[in-house]
């Protein structure tokens, strides 16, 4: 059997161009026929202690009804400028992520954070909040809560901002798919050609590599 094709995907829980992505993603994977592994990676668009950006100011709203809208009314998703000010920093919620992904809910976890930043107006940044969020998708809150007050993914959530900056992901949505970089908000069309041209050559690799015994036994 094929090993699956692999997207990564770099994000920030408060960029709306991210939870946008998802409809595209979603629409080429069930069209393409094609076995795929999600891994979304941690990107923070303004770090501690760089100052976050605030709904009252004149930049977001003028780049939501600019860019964000539109977009949205277009792909039918529902989506609101958060009231939470100013923004929350993500390193916490990413710190989450990781222990969600340790359980095998990582796209589970990473799909409610933009419902509750971007439907919601929910806090990104308060421990109480995220523990809640955790246990509607299934994680023990307890075990939760206690990794985030312990920093017990802190190093991990590091190495995984290093690995952003090794790849030079500068703007977020990036996904990473076979030799393909695709830096925004992906039509399904140009989805569908990188993962049918990340299939063909993972197969060509994979024919390289075959080998007959010594014997001429196959």
């Amino acid at each position: 059997m094929a090993d699956p094709v692999k997207i990564k995907i770099w994000s920030d829980y408060v960029c709306p161009f991210c939870m946008l992505a998802e409809g595209p993603l979603e629409e080429a994977v069930k069209d393409v026929g094609v076995d795929v592994e999600v891994e979304w990676m941690p990107f923070e668009l303004r770090p501690h202690p760089q100052p976050t950006l605030r709904p009252e100011d004149e930049y977001l709203p003028a780049i939501w009804e600019r860019a964000v809208y539109p977009m949205a009314r277009r792909l039918g998703v529902d989506i609101t400028l958060p009231t939470v000010s100013p923004q929350p920093y993500t390193a916490l919620a990413f710190e989450g992520y990781q222990y969600a992904a340790e359980q095998g809910l990582g796209t589970a976890y990473t799909q409610r954070m933009f419902r509750a930043f971007f439907q919601e107006s929910q806090d990104l940044g308060e421990t109480d909040v995220l523990t809640a969020l955790a246990g509607e998708i299934g994680l023990d809150e307890a075990g939760f809560r206690k990794a985030l007050e312990d920093g017990t993914y802190r190093a991990r959530h590091q190495e995984a901002l290093r690995e952003a900056a090794a790849h030079q992901v500068q703007v977020v949505p990036t996904m990473l798919i076979g030799d393909t970089r695709i830096e925004g908000v992906p039509n399904p069309v140009q989805l569908r050609k990188a993962l049918l041209d990340a299939q063909a050559q993972q197969a060509e690799d994979a024919g390289y590599g075959a080998a007959c015994g010594i014997d001429g036994n196959c």
